[in-house]
């Protein structure tokens, strides 16, 4: 804090404390000079002169908590020290005296509280002061003046012309003193405005950087030279888990997981390109797993060496949406192909199945022919199933949608697995409805085909038995996101691979035997009409948990469309 900016009682108790050191220190000196050479006076003014000083500095001290509020108690200070080196100029000769230039001080001090005012203030009522102590020294000497007033004799004194240039150079160097220390005072004033000035735009541009930094979607990190972490801004926080306190000092690679090979040839390779970029999956302390996608690129450090700026974000379900557009793309392209073969194949084999059963019938066929004739048959038909699917994906589908409690569609397919010819006696299927309609907006046929093609999906997956849960649950809205329903299928089966699980809803991508590959490529489809998503997690020998997110309609408007 400047001085101009401390508060006037403040500056003012550290002028006391000047005061009482150097006249302790020139006063004392006084008295044992004194003590040396008795004698001079009869009482010793002195220790009247010390005691003075030590009462009104003790009672001007009380005085200053009302300084800030009257400015006038500070013109009464400089005043007391402008008297008290009169006084001690008086007792050490007067005109003879060397002292005359402890006028400076007061002035000084005044300069440095307030400005040039104070100053010139201190340096007029100096020179009034001596020369008023000067002009009574003659006076008394010259017999014009009753009184012991000094205590120099009129032959000690220098003569007339002699004191007035000696008065007129101190009261010179008083009025000069006091320009300079103004004008400096002043000068320290401004560059001590510009300052504060300064410091409080740099605070002001640092708390809005940090503010930015920390506000960005972005994580922002920096390192040493060493990879160890200087920064890291709130949103590194949110993305990775990892709390700034625990991140900063430890090395990069660690906080951030970075790939073995791009943390081993970083600065190498930033040599050669301004810019490295690495996507890898992060594992959060939470235990979820993030697709993250990095860059870092050199940074320049204060103390001129270099460091690395890490930025990175959490692009997980922009990979999501980059998959599930290339499986539309590739959904888009069979679909294609199959409305267009589909009629070009179904009616030959119609009339090629039709003539092999009258074959069958009218030809006398041996026990092996019969076996072929037949194999061609059950094989004709399998071909005609695939082919009915193809036309389910591919054709434009023509449904009524209305209000449908999703529980009512759940229950009914659970009924029917329950007597289809697909469970076993180890299987146990079991529905979770929540008490409260869920109702959302769609065709009741195509909800029930992908209920039951998720279901038949679990129970192929559990050959030997197990349990097949069918769920319905309403998520109610949370921030921008809005109220949706959450229905699905979860088995104790033998589960998906994880790299194989963005692969089950392309086409002919069966993994079950009889199975024609379109039944996921179809329920895939059909939440995509209605701008759902599906969510798949699985664990290889424990089993899968199929979920459809599908948007919902209000309670009020189900019941007035009902």
């Amino acid at each position: 804090m400047t001085d101009q900016a401390r508060p006037l009682r403040q500056q003012l108790a550290m002028q006391v404390a000047v005061r009482l050191t150097v006249a302790t220190l020139l006063l004392g000196s006084a008295v044992v000079v004194l003590v040396r050479t008795p004698g001079v006076v009869p009482v010793n003014p002195f220790f009247y002169l010390i005691g003075f000083v030590y009462a009104s500095s003790l009672i001007f001290a009380a005085t200053l908590r009302y300084a800030d509020r009257r400015p006038w108690i500070a013109d009464l200070h400089f005043a007391l020290d402008a008297l008290v080196v009169s006084a001690f100029i008086y007792f050490t000769g007067g005109i003879t005296s060397f002292f005359a230039v402890l006028y400076g001080l007061p002035i000084v001090a005044a300069a440095v509280v307030q400005l040039r005012r104070g100053s010139l203030q201190v340096a007029t009522l100096s020179a009034i002061l001596y020369v008023g102590l000067v002009l009574a020294q003659y006076l008394q000497a010259t017999g014009n003046l009753d009184g012991i007033w000094v205590m120099t004799e009129l032959d000690e004194l220098p003569n007339a012309r002699v004191a007035q240039y000696t008065v007129a150079i101190n009261v010179g160097a008083f009025f000069a003193v006091a320009l300079l220390a103004g004008s400096l005072a002043e000068g320290r004033r401004r560059a001590d405005v510009r300052l504060v000035q300064a410091s409080a735009a740099m605070a002001d541009l640092q708390a809005f950087s940090q503010h930015v930094v920390d506000n960005m979607v972005s994580g922002v990190a920096s390192a040493d030279a060493a990879q160890r972490l200087l920064t890291f801004n709130r949103s590194a926080t949110t993305i990775t888990g990892v709390p700034a306190g625990r991140a900063v000092g430890q090395l990069v690679a660690d906080v951030l997981q970075l790939p073995t090979a791009f943390a081993a040839g970083l600065e190498q390779g930033l040599e050669v390109s301004r810019t490295r970029r690495a996507d890898y999956e992060f594992r959060r302390p939470d235990g979820d797993v993030i697709d993250l996608g990095l860059s870092v690129t050199l940074l320049p450090l204060p103390d001129g060496g270099r460091g690395f700026l890490f930025t990175f974000q959490d692009v997980t379900d922009l990979r999501r949406l980059e998959r599930n557009n290339r499986l539309q793309q590739r959904l888009a392209a069979v679909g294609e192909m199959a409305a267009g073969i589909a009629h070009e194949i179904r009616n030959p084999l119609a009339s090629m199945s039709g003539s092999m059963q009258v074959l069958r019938h009218e030809l006398p066929l041996s026990e092996e022919q019969g076996q072929l004739m037949d194999i061609v048959l059950r094989e004709s038909d399998r071909l005609n199933d695939t082919i009915k699917s193809f036309l389910a994906y591919a054709r434009p589908q023509q449904f009524a949608v209305r209000p449908l409690d999703l529980r009512r569609a759940v229950q009914d397919a659970a009924t029917l697995l329950r007597n289809s010819p697909e469970v076993l006696a180890s299987h146990t299927i079991d529905v979770d409805v929540p008490a409260e309609a869920v109702t959302i907006e769609a065709d009741e046929n195509q909800i029930r085909q992908i209920v039951w093609n998720l279901a038949t999906n679990g129970l192929r997956a559990m050959p030997a038995g197990g349990r097949l849960l069918l769920f319905v649950a309403l998520a109610p809205p949370w921030g921008d996101t809005p109220a949706e329903a959450r229905f699905g299928v979860a088995d104790e089966g033998t589960g998906i691979p994880a790299d194989e699980i963005e692969a089950i809803f392309q086409p002919f991508r069966a993994t079950f035997s009889g199975g024609t590959g379109l039944g996921l490529a179809v329920v895939h489809r059909i939440v995509s009409d209605y701008n759902g998503r599906i969510e798949v997690q699985s664990e290889v020998g424990r089993g899968t948990r199929v979920t459809v997110h599908f948007p919902v309609i209000s309670t009020r408007r189900a019941a007035v469309d009902g």
